[in-house]
């Protein structure tokens, strides 16, 4: 297989700069280049460096544009593609009025292929290349998804989402059923090729506590697996948790009674916690997924980032499409930084970069695999022109650094910024 040598400016992480002051942990390169060998990363460093040691390879030459690793979208619903920008609603209304009449259509295939590789194509035109999906209760939404990112190569994380109560009949499964579909899929797609798959309880209140314990007993039967749900979400949501659960110390509890918490656990959202929630969550090395555009969209709350952070607990950041209001990681990291603002930080753009790509990565556990430029790594990249638009080109003529040259395009970017996408090392 021929090298591929791409040349632009790079920007990588040897540390997190949420743990560790910024300037400590990011390696910005103005003339850098990122070697590529059989799907991987071979080689990071200087341009000139790399030409003159790997004369043979062919050369991508991006100027000025940044090389940095694919974003990494943490909690999406891919299902929900096509009902995203839904106008008005609470969580629960949403769900009922919008979410759960899309999802029942993907128990048809061929639809189900139809919208998986409709969302796969927004996204990597975003510059995402790796994500964590909830499907529907149907196998073949699972099915559509996998095989969708099959003829990709991306690496993908999915699962068969669990409803046993408090649905649509036609999304109603049973513990059994749950049990045994999630298995099946387990066997079927867990660590083929680039595919791993995630237990996917929705949540608490559309699961029976028979439903969630036979699920806790499924991860610990597979605890090569993700776990994914969501956690604490609205208020609404959390009275309504805490009647079905009346025994629960708090909402957290519903799913570590049933064997739902762990170290591969991802809980989506994670916004109203409580202390003893987040002291659980670090002391077990459990990760949290910001969804920025979701929470303002929908009117759930402001997400605590720092706070989180100082707790030290696993982090993520996520579109979750389609109450995320954008396919666009780009627009994600603007609205986490809008939501940190409203609490009185400024968070950096190397934070909100890390966040993005390999902050999401260590949160679905695919640290060193993904979501960093160094060797060794999957070669799935992102080349950003961070002159994109007049309105973009203009801010960046007054820049005094790099880091304000970035900075517009984070917050006035979009597809129109995705220069080029590298997935396993193949241009898209």
């Amino acid at each position: 297989m021929a090298l591929n040598l791409l040349l632009g400016q790079t920007l990588y992480f040897k540390g997190d700069p949420f743990q560790k002051p910024w300037q400590e942990v990011t390696n910005h390169c103005q003339d850098g280049a990122v070697l590529i060998d059989a799907g991987h990363i071979r080689a990071v460093g200087q341009r000139t460096k790399l030409l003159a040691d790997f004369p043979e390879a062919k050369v991508n030459d991006y100027g000025n544009d940044l090389i940095i690793p694919g974003f990494v979208d943490a909690h999406v619903h891919y299902p929900q593609t096509a009902i995203i920008a839904s106008w008005g609603k609470r969580l629960i209304d949403w769900l009922n009025s919008y979410t759960f009449p899309e999802e029942m259509r993907l128990s048809n295939p061929t639809y189900a292929d139809e919208v998986a590789n409709r969302y796969l194509d927004i996204a990597l035109a975003h510059g995402t290349t790796t994500m964590a999906s909830y499907c529907t209760t149907a196998p073949a939404s699972v099915n559509s998804y996998f095989e969708a990112a099959k003829t990709r190569g991306m690496r993908v994380i999915g699962g068969k989402t669990c409803m046993d109560r408090n649905a649509p009949v036609g999304l109603i499964d049973t513990a059994e059923r749950a049990y045994d579909e999630s298995k099946y899929l387990i066997d079927k797609w867990h660590g083929k090729g680039r595919a791993i798959y995630a237990i996917t309880p929705r949540f608490s209140p559309t699961s029976t506590p028979e439903q969630l314990h036979i699920l806790g007993a499924l991860w610990s039967e597979r605890p090569e697996c993700l776990m994914q749900t969501h956690l604490s979400e609205q208020a609404e949501e959390m009275t309504w948790v805490q009647d079905l659960f009346p025994s629960a110390r708090d909402y957290l509890d519903t799913y570590e009674q049933h064997g739902l918490l762990g170290a591969r656990g991802v809980y989506g959202h994670s916004i109203h916690l409580k202390p003893r929630e987040i002291d659980k969550l670090a002391e077990v090395g459990a990760s949290v997924v910001h969804c920025p555009t979701s929470n303002t969209f929908i009117g759930s709350g402001l997400f605590d980032l720092m706070g989180l952070a100082k707790a030290q607990v696993g982090l993520g950041l996520a579109s979750d499409i389609g109450g995320g209001s954008s396919f666009s990681m780009l627009r994600t990291m603007a609205a986490a930084y809008e939501v940190a603002q409203l609490q009185g930080v400024a968070i950096h753009p190397a934070q909100l970069l890390w966040l993005a790509t390999e902050g999401s990565a260590k949160a679905l556990h695919l640290k060193n695999v993904i979501g960093n430029l160094k060797p060794g790594v999957e070669a799935d990249l992102c080349v950003l022109n961070l002159n994109s638009t007049s309105a973009i080109d203009q801010r960046v003529e007054n820049a005094n650094n790099f880091w304000e040259s970035l900075f517009p395009t984070i917050m006035m970017g979009d597809d129109r910024a995705v220069r080029q996408v590298w997935v396993a090392g193949k241009a898209v």
